[in-house]
């Protein structure tokens, strides 16, 4: 399957268990993977043929400004929910990295959704 990856997209977000985390906007890092079939742009060397990542990253952005998320597994699906419903890929896998334990690099989610017959986000197996 094709893959579109964003690599450690820079997003500021207002994220955390406690009014006091979510009060400000944390530096955050998100991964996308999306599958999509790339045959019909490979053809045409249209842009309107496959998934424009530009306006994927700045979908993305705007959506981590848009509210607050107590847990980054909940920012992650509601990212996933986003992306098939606006974009249309295959899959897609989202990882939110975020930098709050001083003795980690980082703690991250990573979850993989595609829709289901009736078009509801469901996990990848």
């Amino acid at each position: 399957m094709d893959t579109i990856t964003i690599a450690d997209l820079e997003a500021f977000c207002h994220v955390g268990v406690t009014e006091a985390e979510r009060a400000q906007p944390q530096r955050l890092l998100i991964t996308l993977q999306l599958t999509h079939d790339f045959a019909a742009a490979q053809t045409s060397d249209n842009l309107a043929d496959t998934i424009d990542y530009v306006q994927l990253v700045q979908r993305v952005l705007q959506f981590g400004h848009s509210r607050q998320w107590a847990l980054i597994e909940t920012l992650a699906a509601d990212l996933a929910t986003m992306i098939l419903e606006e974009f249309g890929p295959r899959s897609v896998a989202v990882e939110v990295k975020k930098f709050v334990i001083p003795q980690a690099r980082y703690v991250s989610v990573r979850l993989a959704r595609r829709k289901d017959a009736q078009g509801r986000p469901v996990p990848v197996d």
